[in-house]
């Protein structure tokens, strides 16, 4: 589903990267979060593509859409 989005355990502690880069998706989203624009991350990570950074957003929304359910009070 997430071609792009590769766990080792050898790289950066086996957090998300893209294709197994020392570029982890945190901060790609988190550069996106700070008002970078997609230019301007290709041009200060040369060796990331759009899609890659497309990627990290549409991985990161999936993340975030994880439902949660309560177990009920006991009564």
């Amino acid at each position: 589903m997430f071609d792009r989005i590769t766990f080792d355990p050898h790289i950066m502690g086996g957090r998300a990267c893209i294709r197994g880069m020392r570029i982890t998706v945190a901060h790609v989203v988190n550069l996106v979060a700070n008002g970078m624009t997609v230019r301007e991350i290709l041009a200060e990570h040369p060796d990331l593509e759009e899609a890659d950074i497309r990627e990290a957003l549409h991985y990161a929304a999936f993340l975030a859409s994880e439902e949660r359910h309560p177990l009920p009070a006991s009564t």
